[in-house]
């Protein structure tokens, strides 16, 4: 229950970078600035890429482009206002804004975690079961793939924002973060939060555990199914295929996972500059790997600016 003489809180106000001075604010606001706007483009050049390219209409660049919508949906819920927030700190924002932020941030970025394992599972049956793989993975099942995704994040953000808002909150109102996530937000709460908390722990062992699992035991099976291949050039293109899928997994996951795995850290700095690594650069991170690291996508790409011919 809320203490006696107590003064609901309306509104938040973000701590952010403003223990940072002035001119440092203003380089992160110039360097998050040129990563967001280049998270955006080249995101939209992937989406381009695969529309214009007949070749491209695969279900591994399908799961990319829906990743890619994902992505810019993602910074788009937390950027901006942490923009803002460098420009002018202490800013506030209202219980309904924080809330909705809250949603589509978890929304989003739980939708990503599946959207990597579904890559995954396509990257096995392209590897370990190529005869069947068009059968497999036909047009229905990468939609009702995709969807199931959408769907958990979902409905995986509605239980945790209404958990998370159901607490009271009153007299401390500044979030230890730049913009409204979970465990900041349940510090503030004027109540007992411990069944709020493992509620948050046991989402976040289904979101995270869970889809890392999945991954791991198709790669065990893409490995095993690579090793055992007569051809060294075959085995080098397989490794290729999963190359890029497998270094964003590694990225995404590592920095999620130590934030919402861990125990609870008193070092709320710490976590904030860890959270911009799979706020702000893991989005630009990937369409650059997959655009780099993968032939089909830049031989697209020339196409599309006239570099190379049309075969």
């Amino acid at each position: 229950m809320p203490r006696p003489n107590f003064t609901v809180v309306t509104h938040f106000t973000f701590e952010g970078f403003s223990i940072f001075g002035w001119q440092h604010r203003l380089i992160l606001f110039v360097v998050f600035l040129v990563l967001y706007l280049l998270t955006l483009a080249s995101n939209a050049i992937i989406l381009m890429v695969i529309r214009l390219n007949r070749q491209l209409h695969t279900p591994m660049y399908f799961f990319l482009s829906v990743l890619s919508m994902s992505e810019t949906c993602y910074t788009v819920a937390i950027i901006p206002r942490m923009l803002s927030s460098l420009l002018s700190p202490q800013q506030a924002i209202s219980i309904p804004d924080c809330a909705t932020q809250l949603f589509f941030y978890l929304t989003f970025g739980i939708n990503n975690c599946f959207l990597l394992t579904a890559m995954g599972y396509d990257r096995y049956v392209a590897i370990c079961n190529p005869l069947r793989y068009s059968v497999v993975m036909g047009k229905r099942t990468c939609i009702q793939l995709a969807s199931g995704c959408w769907s958990i994040g979902l409905s995986t953000a509605i239980i945790q924002v209404s958990s998370v808002f159901s607490l009271p909150f009153c007299d401390a109102n500044v979030i230890s973060h730049f913009f409204c996530d979970i465990r900041p937000l349940m510090k503030l709460a004027c109540a007992d939060t411990t069944i709020k908390e493992f509620i948050t722990l046991l989402i976040s062992l289904c979101v995270l555990v869970l889809p890392m699992v999945l991954i791991f035991i198709s790669y065990v099976l893409i490995v095993s199914t690579i090793l055992k291949m007569a051809s060294a050039e075959g085995r080098k293109k397989a490794f290729a295929t999963c190359a890029s899928h497998l270094t964003v997994v590694i990225v995404h996951y590592g920095c999620t996972s130590f934030i919402y795995l861990k125990p609870k850290s008193q070092n709320s700095l710490q976590d904030r500059l860890i959270s911009v690594t799979y706020t702000v650069i893991t989005p630009l991170l990937n369409p650059v790997v997959y655009s780099l690291r993968n032939k089909e996508v830049k031989d697209a790409l020339l196409r599309a600016l006239g570099k190379k011919p049309f075969s």
